[in-house]
């Protein structure tokens, strides 16, 4: 029969092609998705090119109907987030499915239902999803805000993907904002007054990052992060191998205006990371740098201009959070930052996130600079 759905493991290279080509297909009228770099796409699922295998390990699905490829997921198992505290979302028996396209719910369904199997075969309890295919990558499901392009290092899905999941039988377990803001309008006079505050305390020094010594920066913002967010939901370390790719990767849209770190009494305590959109540059190549994208991503990457600028992380060191230093920290960060990204790089707009929508402080900060809520992801969570 022609309608008949039959999903198969991915073996191959030309299977991971047929992975990574779908999507291509599935939203080419959608103006809001921005065509992944077919390269980067390709590493992503390839375990010598993703330090991210080291501690983890993946099986991936293809869905065929009369001969064409309609649908993908992956399923995985992360022995990192295995070994966490329960409390914090993952640990024994969780494991995640992600990567998920589909053409309809029928292919969805018979998708779901194979990924499941393969974890409960691998001994799983539980499984969450949509995670793509690490929390550090593309985590949840997009459910509010498809009608404009997300921005780099988050994802985009078709709407009807929400109905699909939950009628499998899955149940929301977090909610991830992101929020919108316009950087070219000063911040309230209540925080101007928090930035002066802190601009003539002595114990205070907000510095940029030094890109020539990358390495040792990156170990400063990794120790800040590693303490800032260790009893926070999904929390996983990033290892080695993982360090050794983000640098790889985002390496070329680092610049040292972009990040700061915070320093109380010479001792690094916060830090705030911001990234030019790269997917305004990609969005027009369609996936492809050859023949002529590479120079034009190339041209881009000397002196970027963009629109938009995004927040992906931000941290302060535990013995400090829920202070009111805290708070004077991240607001002098973001000024500094806001004020570089729209007089060196022409950009108006700014996003922060993804925040946990129960992380109060994090989002009371985000509100007091007057942003609002853009985009809602969704992770899912069901019994095995």
């Amino acid at each position: 029969m022609t309608d008949q759905v039959t999903i198969r493991e991915v073996k191959t290279k030309r299977d991971r092609k047929a992975f990574v080509d779908l999507p291509f297909r599935l939203y080419k009228d959608d103006p809001a998705w921005v065509p992944p770099l077919k390269g980067e796409a390709l590493g992503l699922i390839t375990p010598e090119r993703n330090g991210w295998y080291s501690h983890a390990r993946a099986q991936l699905f293809l869905a065929e109907r009369g001969g064409k490829v309609v649908g993908r997921i992956s399923a995985h198992i992360d022995t990192l987030a295995l070994s966490m505290d329960a409390a914090q979302g993952f640990g024994p028996g969780v494991g995640f499915w992600g990567l998920m396209d589909a053409e309809d719910e029928g292919v969805f369904t018979a998708l779901l239902a194979r990924a499941e199997a393969w974890l409960r075969k691998e001994g799983m309890s539980r499984a969450l999803g949509p995670v793509s295919q690490s929390i550090w990558e593309e985590p949840g499901l997009l459910t509010e805000g498809h009608d404009h392009p997300p921005t780099i290092m988050m994802g985009h899905a078709r709407p009807e993907y929400q109905a699909w999941v939950e009628r499998a039988g899955y149940a929301c377990e977090k909610r991830l904002l992101t929020y919108d803001l316009d950087i070219t309008q000063e911040f309230p006079p209540i925080v101007k007054r928090i930035i002066a505050s802190g601009e003539k305390n002595s114990r205070i020094h907000i510095r940029e990052v030094d890109k020539r010594k990358f390495k040792q920066e990156a170990e400063i913002i990794l120790g800040i992060l590693n303490d800032a967010w260790s009893d926070n939901w999904g929390f996983v370390p990033l290892t080695e191998p993982e360090i050794d790719d983000v640098g790889v990767k985002l390496k070329p849209i680092v610049f040292n205006d972009l990040i700061r770190i915070a320093e109380l009494d010479g001792k690094p305590v916060a830090f705030m990371i911001t990234l030019p959109d790269l997917n305004e540059a990609i969005k027009p190549l369609s996936g492809e740098l050859l023949p002529f994208g590479w120079a034009k991503l190339l041209l881009w990457l000397r002196k970027p201009k963009v629109r938009t600028m995004r927040v992906p992380l931000m941290g302060v060191v535990k013995e400090l959070q829920a202070s009111r230093m805290a708070s004077q920290l991240a607001f002098m960060m973001i000024e500094y930052i806001r004020r570089a990204s729209v007089d060196r790089y022409g950009a108006s707009r700014g996003e922060i996130g993804w925040i946990l929508e129960d992380n109060q402080g994090m989002r009371s900060i985000a509100e007091t600079i007057q942003s609002r809520v853009n985009k809602v992801y969704q992770v899912y969570g069901k019994g095995l």
